[in-house]
Parts: structure tokens; C-alpha cells; sequence
């Protein structure tokens, strides 16, 4: 009894692995002229059987022929014309699957995959598995037009590109063209890109492109167009002035700046402007006699601007030193008060009663 039973576990373990050792793939693939293709066998590694050998084989005009092969001494591929144009991959166990590129027309035919596996008391399985390819030429589709990072709306300046994809039977041509109103839309590049380095505004514009391959007889198939707009760059005004720098962001309003003084012309000015509002104000003048002493005053800026304020102090220095002998020594400087302020009327008084007045 103990015998039977080892010989079941045995024949369910052989059972279990034939079905996981099953190839997988497709009845039928269809390739694309000049394109490529994968022919699909796969299967479920189990452990204790290794592979001990890959083929690929292909029945055509009643012969068939091995393409591929894979065993311990490496990868070979046997028939020259398939050379440089077919893989499987490596490292990768349970993917037999092969890989045709540059796919011709005679590359029609019917595709057999087997894998051979060798168990730990080496005995053999072999599975098989078979594809038809049929290799078609497809006429180039509808290309479609994709923008690039910054879309179809782009600053002046920026750079960007236009990108026709189409598929179908390769060598896809691409040809670009730029509409203009009732005439006939001129060529601008040849190729799947339109690019642009430096973006104007006259380039904005609406574009479409025409895709065309051997298989559709030279028949261009067009694309839907697409309206590129190229914006004005909008400039930053900025305004600073030579005694105060302004602080954090400046805003273009629109409008235009107002006028600045600078320098010594500000100087100039705003003292003009001082003594002008002054005698306005007084409407006095007196008429300076010649044993009177002469006066100079000196108008202090900073940052070569003049301050008017309410009460300033100007330095005042005597010409005339023997006629400045009685006046103060401890300070030469006059305070001259808002004309507002008691202090104003009292100065004033005291000069009218001083000296003589004359109206202007």
C-alpha cells in the first residue's frame, strides 16, 4: 500500500508539472510591413526541471527552417536573412518569446516555439506551440498634431515644437504647412518636428501637417490644424530714484513715470522754490543800508537734495567781522519757524520794529 501511494504523489507531481511546463501564446499575428513584431511563448518555471533548449522554427513553401536557438553552449541564429532582426530575451525565465524587427513581406509564415526541459532524474519534456504571422502593408493613418511643454499659447522669445505622429507601414514622410486666407498653404519644414528656437509674434499662426508612406500609394493622409499663438512679451518699468531706493517689487501701473529731480538741479530748485514761498508769505523787503552787514547763507542738502521743512536751522555767516562784533559768538545759527508758529510772530515783529519796511 505504502508503495501505490508514493506512485500516485509521483504521477501527480509529473501531472502537475507538464501543466505548468504548457506553453502559452497566440494562434495568429498580424505585422505591419517594415514594423515589428513579438510572437508570444511563455510558460511557468517549475522546480526541479531546467531548460535544457529553445528553438524557433518557420514552415514556409512546405519547408521549415530553424530560425533560433538557445542551449548551453548560447544563442544562435541560423538562418542569415533573419540575422541583426530577431531576439528572445535573456535573464528572464519562462519568456521564450521572439522578437522580429524590420519585418518584410516574405517574413509570412507559420512559427513554431520549443522548449525542452530536463527533470533532476534526467528525463526530457518537450513542448511546442505555433503562430501564423502574416505580414500586411498599412497605409499611413491620420497623423495628429501634439504641442509641446508650453502649448499652443507661448511667450515671444520662448522656444517650442510642433510633433506630426501617424502610423502604419514605415518609412512614415512628414511634411508641415502654415494656412493663410484664401491662398495656397506654403511648406514650412519636412519632417515629424516643427520647431521653433526664438518665437515671434508674426510667427503665431495656423499650422497642419500631411503624413504619407509607400503602402498608401503616395496618397498624403492630413492632419486636423492646430491655431499657434505667440504673445507679447509685456515690459517692467522700473523706477528708482538716486536718494531713496524703493523697496521689494515695483508695479507697472500703465502709466507713464512721473518726473524726477536729481542732484544738484534738485538743490537748486527746492531752494528756489523755499525762498520764493517766503517772500510770498512776508510781502516785505528791506532796504539795506551801507553801514548794514551782509549775510550768507548756506543751503545744506542731503543726498544732493534740498529738505524743506518746517523748522530748519541755516548756518548764517557775517561778512563783516567789525560789524559783527556785538552779535552772538556762542552760536551763528538762526531758526527760522513755520510763519504759523508764535515764535514766527514774534521774529517778525521784532525785524519790523527794527528796521524799515517797504512793501513790495
Amino acid at each position: 500500500m505504502r508503495e501505490v501511494g508514493w506512485i500516485v504523489v509521483f504521477v501527480m507531481i509529473f501531472i502537475s508539472c507538464n501543466a505548468l511546463l504548457d506553453l502559452s501564446g497566440v494562434h495568429q499575428v498580424k505585422g505591419t510591413w517594415m514594423g515589428s513584431t513579438t510572437l508570444p511563448c511563455t510558460y511557468v518555471p517549475s522546480e526541479g526541471f531546467t531548460e535544457q533548449a529553445l528553438s524557433w522554427s518557420v514552415e514556409r513553401d512546405s519547408s521549415t527552417s530553424t530560425i533560433f536557438r538557445r542551449d548551453d553552449s548560447g544563442d544562435h541564429i541560423l538562418l542569415s536573412n533573419f540575422r541583426d532582426r530577431v531576439s528572445v530575451p535573456k535573464h528572464s525565465p519562462g519568456n521564450a518569446s521572439l522578437l522580429i524587427e524590420n519585418l518584410e513581406m516574405p517574413d509570412s509564415g507559420h512559427y513554431t516555439c520549443q522548449v525542452i526541459w530536463r527533470s533532476t532524474n534526467n528525463s526530457l519534456i518537450t513542448r511546442e506551440v505555433t503562430t501564423i504571422v502574416k505580414i500586411v502593408k498599412v497605409a499611413a493613418t491620420k497623423p495628429i498634431i501634439r504641442a509641446g511643454e508650453l502649448g499652443l499659447t507661448v511667450p515671444a522669445g520662448a522656444s517650442t515644437s510642433l510633433t506630426c505622429e501617424a502610423s502604419g507601414s514605415p518609412p512614415i514622410s512628414y511634411r508641415w504647412f502654415r494656412s493663410t486666407p484664401g491662398g495656397k498653404a506654403p511648406l514650412q519644414s519636412s519632417g515629424a518636428e516643427l520647431a521653433w528656437d526664438s518665437l515671434r509674434p508674426s510667427d503665431s499662426g495656423t499650422y497642419f501637417c500631411e503624413a504619407a508612406n509607400r503602402a498608401g500609394a503616395g496618397v498624403a493622409q492630413q492632419s486636423d490644424p492646430v491655431q499657434l499663438t505667440v504673445t507679447d512679451l509685456l515690459p517692467t518699468m522700473l523706477v528708482s530714484r538716486m536718494d531713496t531706493a524703493p523697496e521689494g517689487p515695483v508695479t507697472d501701473t500703465g502709466a507713464p513715470p512721473a518726473p524726477l529731480l536729481y542732484g544738484t538741479v534738485a538743490a537748486l530748485a527746492g531752494a528756489a522754490l523755499g525762498a520764493l514761498g517766503v517772500v510770498a508769505a512776508l510781502r516785505w523787503r528791506r532796504r539795506r543800508r551801507k553801514e548794514d552787514p551782509l549775510y550768507e547763507v548756506a543751503f545744506h542738502s542731503t543726498a544732493g537734495v534740498t529738505a524743506l521743512e518746517a523748522e530748519v536751522k541755516v548756518p548764517v555767516q557775517c561778512l563783516h567781522k567789525e560789524t559783527c562784533s556785538n552779535a552772538e559768538t556762542t552760536n551763528d545759527t538762526f531758526t527760522v519757524k513755520d510763519r504759523k508758529s508764535p515764535e514766527y510772530e514774534n521774529l517778525v515783529t521784532a525785524m519790523e520794529s527794527e528796521y524799515e519796511i517797504e512793501g513790495i
